[in-house]
């Protein structure tokens, strides 16, 4: 057992008080990061309740129950800044990037007091899997309501359809790592790959605006 809301605290607060020291996109950014902390905290306590209510089992609650739980935490707070201060699209994105990043910085931090650390290679693994894919899931999601706006056909449609990229692309994830052997090597390298196709978009769009 791992006292989660206290290693929340420990990492928080020194990012809290920086936000003193900082300005324009440079606060925005740790604000965005702690959000994503608080995002993996509530996503994780949704995903807790759930398997013992239901009793699922750790397995398929994080096929079927965390993407959905997660995506949602992470996607709350970007959905509020997009819908209430019309951003433009680089500050949106960064904001995604923000939560993305905090999410998965803090659930490694997580999985490493729970598991221990002593294999550096499997935590590398991890990171640029795990944490590459809460960035992607994310920064997807947010490209998609991008692409809505730009269209002009932004609606509830929209909306719940840029939510289901992020949470298809997740459960996707859990469920090949969730088997050894070729199957995980494709998870494992999945989220780098898509992180690439991404960029090479988005750059894309920075041109033609």
């Amino acid at each position: 057992m791992i006292y989660s809301e206290n290693i929340l605290v420990c990492i928080a607060l020194p990012l809290l008080l920086t936000i003193f020291f900082v300005k324009g996109n440079v606060r925005r950014f740790v604000l965005n990061f702690l959000l994503g902390m608080g995002a993996c905290l509530l996503g994780a306590y949704i995903s807790g309740f759930i398997d013992v209510a239901i009793g699922m089992g750790l397995e398929d609650t994080a096929i079927f129950i965390s993407p959905i739980s997660e995506e949602t935490m992470k996607f709350l707070p970007l959905l509020f800044y997009f819908l209430m201060f019309e951003p433009d699209d680089d500050c949106l994105f960064h904001a995604a990037v923000g939560i993305g990043a905090g999410f998965a910085s803090y659930e490694n931090v997580c999985f490493m007091v729970s598991s221990g650390a002593e294999s550096l290679v499997f935590l590398l693994i991890r990171a640029l899997a795990v944490g590459v894919m809460h960035i992607v899931s994310v920064f997807a999601m947010m490209l998609g309501l991008v692409i809505a706006r730009r269209f002009k056909a932004m609606s509830l449609a929209s909306i719940l359809g840029a939510l289901s990229i992020s949470m298809l692309f997740h459960g996707t994830y859990n469920l090949l790592v969730s088997e050894s052997g070729i199957t995980s090597g494709i998870g494992y390298t999945l989220p780098l790959t898509v992180a690439l196709i991404l960029i090479l978009v988005y750059s894309r769009m920075q041109i033609t605006e």
